[in-house]
């Protein structure tokens, strides 16, 4: 059975049971979908396990039947009492999901808000507003998925029913569209940008496709199951944005003083190390992948920083550097 199986299985319960007054063994049975294992000893252990996790689940005898349900009161939480730096954090994580507008997820998040703002005094939303008159949110450029939500349903589905899917891509550094199946394990957002991380059939790799060049994706009937020792953080480990192709190299850079002033307060990478020297230049080394990515980097820096090492990067970034200045002649 798949690990995840069995805590979407709970959250469907816990719906059920939340959403009335309570439910016999066989209205359980009946509100798990086909698709999820269950049986009666199945549904009585996740019971079990809700009472463990906390949730006050009371058993009582009705015409005959025993039937499970919430605590009284427990539907209605009283609403929480939120301090200034609260509101604000909650008011400003709207603008932070402004890139997924139009998906499921950011309509659950948005719902969620919306009842944490109905629940708010007068005095409260008066707070709110005085503070966007203070601070604002610059999310930098990123996509729109708006038009993707089925996609990302679907993606959704797949990853929660771990599901093989069948999708159209298309492949920009190639200009072409192929038909794959892919196994997605995780959705990830980086760098303004939706992206499936999945076992590609095709290429009998983990690959990484970005959810805008998905022309077309089916779920299919062919389980799948993810290694046991795949970890999304070490997969993307590599990448100094998004791109992880690439072998792993470490470097080392001078910037100026100029550009150390703000360069050395920004994370730019797990791996990076810095130090300042005397002269108020910083010193910096990162264990990155050596892709285009990386290039474009180092050249966002103009002339404010030097490669140290290693002389297989310098002479790109040297070659891409002379066809920038080609470019303009």
């Amino acid at each position: 059975m798949p690990r995840n199986d069995q805590g979407i299985r709970q959250w469907l319960l816990l719906r059920r049971l939340e959403a009335s007054a309570g439910a016999t063994l066989d209205e359980l049975l009946e509100f798990v979908p086909e698709d999820y294992p269950k049986n009666s000893r199945t549904i009585r252990r996740d019971l079990e396990a809700l009472e463990a996790a906390g949730y006050p689940l009371i058993t009582e005898r009705v015409n005959g039947q025993t039937r499970w349900r919430l605590m009284e009161g427990f539907n209605n939480i009283p609403a929480l009492g939120f301090s200034a730096t609260e509101l604000m954090a909650l008011t400003f994580s709207r603008n932070l999901l402004k890139p997924l507008d139009g998906t499921e997820l950011q309509a659950s998040l948005s719902s969620a808000l919306n009842k944490v703002a109905a629940a708010l005094p007068p005095q409260g939303h008066e707070y709110v507003r005085g503070m966007e008159q203070i601070f604002s949110v610059g999310l930098g450029p990123h996509k729109n998925y708006r038009q993707h939500k089925q996609t990302i349903d679907t993606i959704s589905q797949a990853i929660d029913k771990r599901r093989t899917a069948q999708m159209r891509y298309f492949s920009a550094s190639h200009n072409t569209t192929t038909r794959r199946e892919v196994d997605p394990y995780f959705l990830r957002f980086a760098g303004g940008g939706l992206y499936v991380i999945g076992h590609c059939h095709l290429r009998n790799k983990v690959r990484m496709f970005g959810v805008e060049r998905i022309r077309s994706i089916t779920l299919t009937d062919h389980p799948y199951q993810m290694p046991l020792d795949f970890k999304v953080e070490e997969y993307v480990q590599d990448a100094l944005g998004i791109m992880r192709s690439g072998r792993r190299i470490e470097l080392e850079l001078l910037f100026s003083k100029k550009a150390a002033a703000w360069v050395k307060d920004k994370s730019w990478h797990p791996s990076q190390e810095t130090s300042l020297l005397k002269d108020g230049r910083l010193k910096m080394t990162l264990k990155v992948a050596d892709n285009e990515e990386l290039v474009g980097w180092i050249l966002s820096f103009g002339s404010q920083v030097r490669i140290l090492s290693p002389e297989s990067l310098l002479s790109k970034v040297k070659e891409e550097a002379k066809s920038i200045v080609g470019a303009y002649r």
